[in-house]
């Protein structure tokens, strides 16, 4: 996680706060004095928190306050200064149910379970206070067929899955979300809706009146908008009479909401699905849009589409400043690709993008820590042979058991961290 500096002043204040509570009790605060003199802007944060901790224990120490109003010999100096409220949340990329991933769920009795999906990753997921999913594809239901490529459909277990694995919100704004027509997305909505109304379904709706809403959580007087769009749908036109089905990357529309989240929330991101699939790098639509966020107060964007993994940057505003945070592509998160050939082995590598935001003391919201965990998808043949690990957790021998080894020789762990150092570089973990 990168961790952004600003609480090295939060520490020299802590260090001359401490000599000022120390002379003025009448104490010997000399050694006190003499460590925060070796202190100055230069010092790492690292040395300035180890010289904190060390100062923090001498006053404990040696002060002992008669108004207890002010400090007790219980409380650390750390309760004098500003505390921000912070929000952990995590995004996965693209949930992908081809064929042979769907079979992998399927039980005797007709039903589905994907939860061997989700059992290595769903403790990580869980302790976020906010977690995205790219759905790539409609959950229609059995009752429309359940397909893999190039239209695909999902059982509603995959929903329950979701939920069992703890993601909040779903972004279903993608280039399939019309495969199985309106009638997918209306039993995908009402399933929602029905089984789910806790869950934040995003980039499809049931009404305009749905599309005009902006999604907005809110969590210890952090508020954060959240908007999902989708470069399109496979040329498959949008019903006659339900044109706000999906929300799609249109610049008036998407500027306007934009607008609005700017008055509602303190951090605004935006889940574009969009980008050059396979492409390990940016194109130029992701370029374009990158810049229409920026000028419209976007402070991180989270991205899908490619089915690989691409670079993490910031990207600021000369004119204004202003600073945002980009994923441009998270990669998948679960597929069973039926390529074959160099550069299959790219699309069982996914991101899972990890973010601390805090709220500080004049009411801004930013980014505190960030970064990003290392995912394969490992496939096999048979009931649950389909799940998801953290690349840390993942060993050569199971990149040995891979079944993908057989569409793409150069698949191994090792590839797997080669790609990962590619594009990410130190960032990763």
């Amino acid at each position: 996680m990168r961790q952004i500096s600003w609480r090295k002043n939060k520490i020299m204040v802590l260090l001359l706060m401490a000599c000022v509570f120390a002379a003025g009790c009448g104490n010997d605060a000399g050694q006190i004095q003499e460590k925060v003199s070796l202190t100055d802007a230069s010092s790492s944060e690292t040395e300035l928190i180890s010289m904190s901790s060390e100062v923090d224990e001498a006053v404990a120490e040696t002060i002992v306050w008669e108004d207890e109003s002010i400090l007790t010999e219980e409380e650390s100096l750390e309760d004098l200064v500003y505390s921000p409220p912070t929000v952990s949340l995590v995004m996965v990329g693209d949930i992908l149910l081809h064929t042979p991933l769907a079979e992998s769920g399927l039980r005797e009795d007709g039903s589905y379970d994907f939860t061997a999906v989700f059992a290595n990753t769903k403790d990580v997921i869980q302790e976020a206070d906010l977690a995205l999913v790219n759905q790539e594809v409609i959950i229609g239901g059995v009752e429309l067929g359940v397909s893999g490529y190039p239209a695909f459909n999902a059982p509603y277990e995959l929903g329950d899955a979701l939920v069992d694995a703890g993601f909040d919100v779903v972004c279903h704004a993608t280039n399939h979300t019309l495969d199985k027509g309106k009638k997918g997305a209306v039993r995908c909505l009402e399933f929602w809706k029905l089984n789910y109304p806790e869950v934040a379904v995003l980039g499809i709706n049931e009404t305009a009146e749905e599309q005009d809403e902006i999604y907005i959580y809110e969590q210890d007087d952090i508020r954060i908008a959240i908007l999902n769009y989708t470069y399109g749908t496979n040329g498959i036109p949008l019903p006659e009479d339900m044109p706000y089905v999906v929300n799609l990357l249109e610049e008036e529309r998407v500027v306007a909401d934009l607008q609005r989240a700017e008055e509602l929330a303190d951090f605004t991101i935006v889940c574009p699905h969009w980008g050059t699939e396979y492409l390990l790098g940016t194109d130029s639509w992701q370029q374009k849009w990158t810049e229409i966020f920026l000028k419209n107060g976007v402070d991180l964007v989270l991205g899908t589409h490619p089915h690989v993994i691409e670079p993490v940057e910031w990207v600021y505003d000369e004119t204004t400043g202003k600073e945002m945070l980009v994923y441009y592509s998270l990669g998948n998160f679960v597929n069973w690709t039926s390529g074959r050939g160099a550069g299959v082995a790219n699309r069982m590598v996914g991101g899972m993008a990890e973010i601390t935001l805090e709220k500080l003391e004049d009411g801004t919201v930013s980014v505190a820590d960030y970064g990003v965990t290392a995912l394969v998808c490992h496939v096999t043949d048979g009931q649950d042979g389909v799940t998801v690990y953290p690349l840390a957790d993942y060993t050569d021998e199971l990149g040995q058991q891979n079944q993908i080894v057989d569409q793409d020789g150069n698949f191994s762990r090792e590839y797997c961290v080669g790609l990962c150092n590619e594009v990410w570089g130190e960032l990763w973990e």
